[in-house]
């Protein structure tokens, strides 16, 4: 199976470094005070750097940056607007030699409202990654914007050698390398015939509480949640994280809001204590109106009370 190394953070086939080590390279070459170019600076960067106007232009550009650049992103934006002029060749030699993003993939951040942190935006999702009908884990693409220049550099070095040790056939030390990856919370997917180094998120629903799964309807509730993602990808906008660790948001898929999908399908409750929603209050009343999903029990019981009961050793009651 070909690797994408790109895709999986790892060096490309003409071995050049992963992106924090491109980073420091970056650093090393265009942060210095002399006034030619290094050199032992390779080829294609030749072509780019190797004149003095060139290279001081840089340098100085990055010198007198505030704050100087801490990603390659910023680093890309930096040397693409003091070269923007240069041949267009040239400079794909520069961005390809760092492993930095080509001036025309660097996309400004949105900027973010009413609470949000962030946004995801997920590779495929596996129906085994479903806990309930409100949790699910997912996984996005280091490629991604915002995760390129997030992968801790221990994990870019554990993907580097766990393909040479690959390519050597040396599968024990492989599969150590595998779990050294999957412990830090990143995990190597193969995806359309490549492997993909994805990082990892554990997401609970927000604003809504389903049916723990030994409950009524805690299966519906897990297998319609199933059924809207399996196989999708999706965009979720992260508003914190709850005290298990787990990124509470909420989940767009195809255009369809998954939590008033699962309302208005009476499979989970709008979780009052942590959301004041208007909306996600009316979806549940108006199931609860049509009796439709648990709501065809005259008095269901609410899932952080029966959570509570098991806490406290209580017997569930008996449902109507």
């Amino acid at each position: 199976m070909p690797v994408n190394f790109c895709m999986a953070g790892a060096v490309p086939s003409h071995q050049s470094p992963p992106p924090q080590q491109a980073l420091a390279l970056v650093m090393e070459h265009l942060a210095t005070m002399a006034f030619l170019s290094p050199p032992s600076l390779p080829p294609p960067l030749l072509n780019t750097l190797n004149l003095p106007l060139r290279y001081n232009q840089v340098s100085n550009s990055w010198r007198e940056s505030k704050p100087p650049p801490n990603t390659p992103e910023e680093a890309s934006r930096l040397v693409n607007h003091t070269l923007q002029r240069h041949p267009t060749p040239d400079m794909e030699g520069l961005w390809s030699f760092y492993v930095l993003r080509l001036p025309h993939l660097l996309v400004d951040a949105p900027s973010l409202a009413d609470g949000i942190k962030f946004e995801l935006h997920t590779l495929p999702v596996d129906a085994k990654a479903v806990a309930d009908g409100d949790t699910v884990t997912v996984y996005v693409s280091t490629s991604d914007v915002r995760e390129s220049s997030r992968v801790p550099q221990e994990v870019q070095m554990a993907v580097v050698e766990r393909i040479e040790a690959l390519a050597e056939t040396n599968y024990t030390k492989a599969n150590s390398l595998q779990k050294r990856i999957t412990d830090a919370g990143y995990r190597l997917l193969h995806i359309d015939n490549q492997e993909i180094l994805a990082r990892k998120y554990r997401i609970r629903l927000r604003g809504i509480d389903a049916p723990e799964r030994s409950m009524p309807y805690g299966k519906e509730a897990k297998d319609e949640l199933v059924k809207i993602i399996e196989g999708k990808c999706l965009k979720i906008l992260i508003f914190g994280e709850d005290r298990y660790g787990r990124f509470v948001g909420d989940i767009y898929c195809n255009g369809v809001f998954v939590q008033e999908s699962l309302l208005k399908k009476g499979l989970a409750w709008h979780y009052t204590d942590y959301d004041k929603r208007p909306e996600l209050e009316k979806w549940e009343k108006d199931a609860r109106i049509k009796r439709v999903g648990l709501w065809a029990s005259s008095n269901p019981e609410m899932p952080w009370e029966w959570r509570k009961n098991r806490r406290e050793n209580r017997h569930p009651r008996v449902h109507a």
